[in-house]
């Protein structure tokens, strides 16, 4: 790409080298979702293999994949994302977020999302699809965990704006997430009792959230996707409120095999989506 000299030392335009790329996008998109192979990629993105490997090779050479041999015979490979790739899913929800409010929507403020809408179709698309293997984020207890509890029968997964802040305006659906953790710890020990795990996931630092379990006697793990890593991988909602970008509210049941089973979304009624959710999940570990 040929550039004006004035671009050297501008940020902005050395990034657009990479993100300024429809395919680049597209093609860490799918990494960031778990297609990490060349075939994958191929067919989930409709290109060439030409056109691929070519765009392939620049990420590659940009440092933002790494290329791993996966298997000799016949020669394959797989591009997983360095700390530089990284770093640019903030980028891509930040993208997603601006085109599901002024592009696909009427660019109305929201921490909800209409029926008819892309969010709710994208969201509800997930039914049926695998998470990527690796999925780990900071958790209250200390260590990362994967969002989905390997040696449960099932696993709710609920998102959630935030709880402890000021919104700076009234924001339909913002409010609520103390209730809704306080709703889950009340269900939790016949929940553990059926074989199933709870996660709730914020973008909100782990301390905020360790202080907020403290205070509430929160008993299962929240993780903290404050660097947005599953809201890349699974492209769940946002909305910018309280000077971050939010996960909209949402709730998945997966089963053991990390497979998206249910989906709730969107959450108007808070207290029925709980009694909801623990109903499918009892169910899924019965099953």
């Amino acid at each position: 790409m040929r550039m004006h000299n004035a671009d050297a030392t501008c940020g902005i335009a050395q990034a657009a080298t990479i993100v300024g790329d429809w395919w680049n996008v597209l093609i860490l998109r799918e990494v960031a979702r778990g297609q990490v192979r060349f075939d994958a990629l191929a067919a989930e993105l409709g290109l060439s293999r030409k056109v691929l490997t070519e765009r392939l090779g620049r990420l590659v050479a940009a440092g933002v994949l790494s290329r791993g041999l996966y298997q000799r015979r016949p020669v394959r490979y797989e591009y997983l994302l360095t700390d530089s790739g990284r770093a640019l899913l903030p980028v891509l929800v930040a993208m997603q977020d601006w085109g599901d409010r002024w592009a696909l929507g009427d660019g109305s403020l929201t921490a909800t999302a209409a029926e008819d809408g892309a969010e709710h179709a994208r969201v509800h698309a997930l039914a049926g699809t695998r998470l990527p293997e690796g999925l780990l984020l900071p958790a209250t207890g200390g260590a990362p965990l994967d969002v989905v509890a390997p040696d449960a029968a099932a696993t709710v997964l609920f998102s959630y704006p935030a709880t402890g802040v000021q919104w700076e305006e009234p924001l339909p659906g913002a409010a609520g997430c103390a209730l809704e953790n306080r709703l889950f710890r009340d269900a939790w020990p016949a929940l553990r009792d059926a074989g199933v795990a709870v996660h709730g996931v914020s973008t909100q630092l782990p301390d905020e959230q360790a202080a907020f379990a403290r205070a509430e006697s929160v008993p299962y793990p929240l993780l903290s996707d404050h660097r947005l890593s599953l809201a890349a991988a699974l492209r769940l909602p946002t909305f910018h409120g309280a000077g971050r970008l939010r996960l909209k509210r949402a709730v998945l049941v997966l089963d053991p095999l990390r497979t998206v089973r249910h989906v709730l979304f969107p959450v108007g009624d808070i207290s029925h989506a709980v009694a909801e959710a623990r109903r499918l999940a009892t169910a899924l570990a019965h099953g």
